[in-house]
């Protein structure tokens, strides 16, 4: 069972009345940083975008890279409980096509998640992103290897580990080369990336 992706936060908020601030807070934070950028990502810029006190943002998240912080964590977490919906269907039942699935899901994400992309294209990432994206790669390689051993197409070892950490990496290269090129996502890249994931997965399969 994977560790759930919490936010960095300079402390939790306990009661109803301050959860509900913080989410609104972030809400504003993605808000400004989809339509003016990371630099924006200012304190008192988002502060007064969730009509809260400088002072009340503080007590959560105290400067920018705590913003970005934040903010990133949550779109792990939005994408780590989809792989568990992913992990969960592949139990109940066989696909045709997972690859076909996998990337046609995580490219619909990319598509809404206008935020995730801000984020990403950008040059703002602090080092605790960076290091929490390397983990949260980890626990979406591990999806990888839950699906592939629920479909029954794999054998678990060391080996198939290191396989579907490979895969995650190759697919999040090729998906952000697709939507760099293409705000909806370039279906030529998409389609060379299922392509290609789909012998890897053969190879993982052959194996035997």
């Amino acid at each position: 069972m994977r560790e759930p992706t919490t936010a960095p936060l300079r402390r939790t908020p306990q009661q109803a009345r301050s959860k509900a601030r913080l989410a609104r807070v972030l809400k504003a934070a993605e808000r400004v940083l989809i339509a003016e950028g990371v630099e924006a990502l200012t304190t008192t810029r988002v502060a007064a975008e969730a009509k809260v006190s400088v002072g009340s943002l503080y007590q959560y998240l105290p400067d920018r890279e705590a913003i970005i912080d934040a903010l990133a964590a949550g779109y792990f977490a939005r994408l780590e409980a989809t792989m568990d919906a992913f992990v969960q269907a592949a139990s109940a039942g066989r696909w045709e096509d997972p690859v076909g699935v996998l990337v046609d899901e995580f490219a619909g994400i990319y598509r809404t998640e206008h935020g995730f992309r801000a984020l990403w294209f950008g040059s703002g990432l602090t080092e605790r992103t960076r290091a929490a994206d390397r983990a949260h790669k980890r626990r979406m390689a591990d999806g990888i290897r839950r699906i592939l051993l629920a479909l029954g197409l794999a054998r678990d070892d060391e080996r198939l580990a290191r396989s579907c950490l490979a895969a995650i990496l190759t697919a999040d290269a090729l998906a952000q080369e697709a939507f760099r090129r293409d705000a909806t996502g370039d279906a030529g890249v998409l389609d060379e990336a299922k392509v290609m994931l789909r012998g890897y997965l053969t190879a993982i399969a052959g194996r035997g």
